[in-house]
């Protein structure tokens, strides 16, 4: 059937081979009537997984934020995983009942920083003589930006701008619906890319007043699109509320700049070529010009599990990165490798053929969603086996916005942790004291988490 050559050609011989295997057999006949009008992925479900799963675990923090976020049609998620966890005990200290801090308040500020993060970073790359159609700014001008992010861009917000309540500076459409105000960012961010190449292509060193003159130009034109379509938020605001007792508060008027809080943050890449205990960094990742550089601690994901369980054992949340989409039944919340049956229905298994290192080798998995522990069930020899997750998808997933995710997905597919430093041991910080090894910016540990619900 096969003729021994380097090259394969489909011919309609092969086609007839493959047609006449594929007609005689009945599992197949039934995968592909049973697809015919349904998702593919419903169909491998495994039904007693449902039966399997619930939301009783041995550990969980004291009281889980109100009401149930939602990113809407937006990669916010990094954004609003991050808020989560700081509104819980935020809340608790209030004693009220409900709170959300406002998402679309740092979502402006990231537009503003990240558009001037990336013409700086594009000055800089052209100054070392990178080519314009070379592959480190081809891969900045793919896309110039986006919503997503990782911990320590938050960290950079947070820590220059501060935080407000959602109250205070309420979502716009665009908040909710970023597609086309970032395809209207995209296009200004090349154009002036290539008016920046054009200035530096004449420049001597007498005219660096000039670029940083036409990036104030382009910056201003940055503020004046994002402001349209996001409102300026306040810089003081009053915050009136009630709190359980039914009591009257008023905060302010007052700045934003409140609430910051020190993190560490752990990953698990466990790809050969990147040691444990050594920590790296990715060229041209960030938000700010002048902020926190983002630094992996690369660890076993085994620590990852065992510190984001203790935080959870001490009432704190956790935030996480992950991808998403892998052995995941979305509608039911459930997170589990074993949630799909892919052999049955398609006569091959999916996802699972390579290793989580290969996984990245080969292009077929990184971070693109963040969300946030707040429960976790251990076993009868103290490893954790599941975990509650908060999403901000809304409450129409899982148990009203809360799913279930097993310690077997955990270790397929998290790669991201941030827990508060007095839970790790000397020798995990010390190994932030190591200098860096800096990935190419196309490296999948750059990934930002910018998952919207997934339908």
């Amino acid at each position: 059937m096969y003729e021994d050559k380097e090259e394969l050609a489909i011919t309609p011989d092969l086609i007839k081979t493959f047609s006449n295997e594929f007609k005689s057999d009945p599992v197949a006949q039934i995968s592909m009537n049973a697809c015919w009008k349904c998702d593919p992925i419903d169909i491998c479900l495994k039904r007693e997984k449902l039966y399997e799963t619930n939301h009783v675990f041995t550990h969980k923090v004291e009281s889980e934020g109100k009401p149930v976020t939602h990113q809407k049609s937006t990669g916010r998620c990094w954004i609003f995983a991050s808020l989560n966890a700081m509104r819980i005990p935020f809340m608790k200290s209030l004693n009220i009942e409900e709170f959300e801090f406002s998402q679309a308040y740092l979502f402006f500020w990231d537009k503003i920083e990240r558009c001037n993060y990336f013409l700086n970073k594009i000055v800089e790359c052209i100054r070392k003589n990178e080519e314009i159609e070379g592959r480190l700014i081809s891969y900045l001008l793919k896309e110039p930006t986006c919503d997503g992010g990782q911990w320590d861009m938050i960290v950079n917000l947070i820590t220059k701008y501060g935080v407000m309540p959602k109250k205070c500076f309420l979502e716009s459409y665009s908040a909710e619906n970023s597609l086309r105000l970032n395809r209207i960012l995209e296009t200004k961010l090349r154009e002036y890319t290539r008016d920046i190449y054009e200035l530096l292509a004449e420049e001597d060193e007498g005219q660096a007043s000039e670029v940083v003159s036409l990036l104030q130009k382009q910056m201003k034109e940055v503020f004046r699109i994002v402001s349209i379509c996001l409102g300026i938020p306040p810089e003081n605001f009053t915050w009136e509320y009630y709190d359980k007792s039914k009591n009257y508060h008023s905060v302010g008027p007052v700045s934003p700049l409140e609430f910051y809080e020190k993190h560490v943050c752990l990953v698990n890449d466990p790809r050969p070529k990147n040691e444990y205990s050594k920590t790296f960094t990715v060229d041209c990742l960030g938000n700010m010009v002048n902020g926190r550089v983002i630094i992996y601690n690369n660890q076993p994901i085994e620590v990852l599990m065992k510190y984001a369980a203790e935080s959870i054992k001490s009432g704190e949340a956790v935030w996480f990165g992950c991808e998403v989409s892998k052995r995941f039944a979305s509608k039911l919340g459930i997170q589990d490798i074993d949630v799909h049956d892919y052999k049955s229905v398609f006569g091959v298994d999916i996802n699972m053929n390579l290793s989580k290192a290969d996984r990245l080798i080969y292009g077929d998995s990184l971070m693109t969603h963040a969300m946030t522990f707040t429960a976790v069930t251990f076993d009868d020899n103290g490893l954790p086996v599941k975990w509650r997750v908060e999403n901000s998808w809304g409450e129409d997933r899982g148990d009203k916005g809360y799913h279930v995710l097993t310690s077997v997905w955990f270790r397929e597919f998290v790669f991201e942790i941030v827990v508060d430093k007095k839970h790790l041991p000397k020798e995990i910080l010390d190994v932030f004291d190591i200098e860096p090894v800096i990935l190419p910016a196309w490296d999948p540990m750059g990934a930002l988490a910018k998952e919207a619900n997934l339908r």
